[in-house]
């Protein structure tokens, strides 16, 4: 079978891996939805406070912690701390937001 050629719907196995996978968005989802939600109440806390947006100190310290994290369980850390500071990009240009700059 070619990469091209449909699986059967059928595929009880292929299946059951796709539902797992729905299942880990779904969670993934909401968990960075949650994250976003307490990031935001640091952001506006930021703001009312005159405090800087970016922290690069615990930013480091967060990536590090993650990458060895990362690695314990056998993930990518290059991707890890890709993915992370995706986050902190977000996360920040949202804090920058909320001071109004």
């Amino acid at each position: 079978m070619s990469d091209s050629t449909p699986v059967s719907a059928t595929d009880a196995v292929l299946a059951g891996y796709r539902a797992s996978i729905d299942n880990i968005d779904a969670a993934l989802i909401h968990i960075l939805a949650e994250r976003f939600r307490i990031t935001k109440a640091v952001g506006t806390y930021k703001a009312q406070n005159a405090l800087p947006a970016s922290d690069p100190g615990r930013e480091e310290r967060q990536i590090a912690r993650l990458r060895k994290l990362a690695e314990e369980a056998q993930l990518d850390p290059e991707f890890s701390e890709k993915f992370l500071r995706f986050i902190i990009d977000e996360v920040i240009r949202h804090h920058e937001q909320a001071a109004g700059k």
